[in-house]
């Protein structure tokens, strides 16, 4: 009769053994899905500076004659990396500004404070913001207000008489002067 006894207070442990093996396994297996679903973003920030072009192309504006020597314009181009359901936020407008010849500016309309889209007011030649009232001269240096910085500006090339604009990745605070 011990032996039975010895026996059933053996079976209790054996069942809180494998009950508590499974919650300690279930544990890290919770453990290591929260650590991912923290981590994955975490190194996606940390390598996401090693592809700073890739989301870049060199997009046509338009034939170089078609923007006057001193003159500044609203332009628009179709970015490059953007899918079938982005309608109308796809197109991307910048202001063009022909200084000599073949030199020009070309600048996000957002300005650098909030971005908000400035407006071009080519009477007294400056740029001005709605939002918060940044104004910027002609050359996009700022001239009042708020903005921590001059406008952004793209890159561009002229090729087969085109005037090329490096878009498709949004400027930023990070971005060059």
């Amino acid at each position: 009769m011990s032996e039975k006894r010895q026996h059933d207070s053996a079976a209790p442990d054996a069942a809180g053994d494998s009950r508590r093996r499974f919650l300690f396994k279930l544990g890290i297996a919770l453990n290591v899905v929260a650590a991912s679903l923290v981590g994955v973003p975490i190194i996606g920030f940390i390598l996401s500076s090693l592809r700073t072009r890739a989301w870049q192309a060199w997009i046509p504006l338009g034939p170089v004659d078609s923007f006057d020597v001193g003159k500044t314009r609203l332009a628009q181009y179709v970015n490059p990396f953007t899918a079938p359901w982005d309608g109308e936020t796809a197109n991307i407008p910048c202001w063009v500004r022909r200084t000599d010849g073949d030199e020009f500016q070309i600048f996000a309309v957002n300005c650098t404070h909030l971005g908000c889209p400035v407006r071009w007011f080519a009477d007294s030649g400056l740029f001005m913001c709605p939002c918060h009232g940044g104004v910027y001269y002609e050359d996009g240096k700022v001239a009042s207000g708020p903005p921590p910085r001059e406008l952004y500006r793209y890159e561009y090339r002229l090729r087969s008489g085109q005037v090329e604009v490096r878009g498709g990745q949004i400027p930023t605070l990070a971005s060059p002067v």
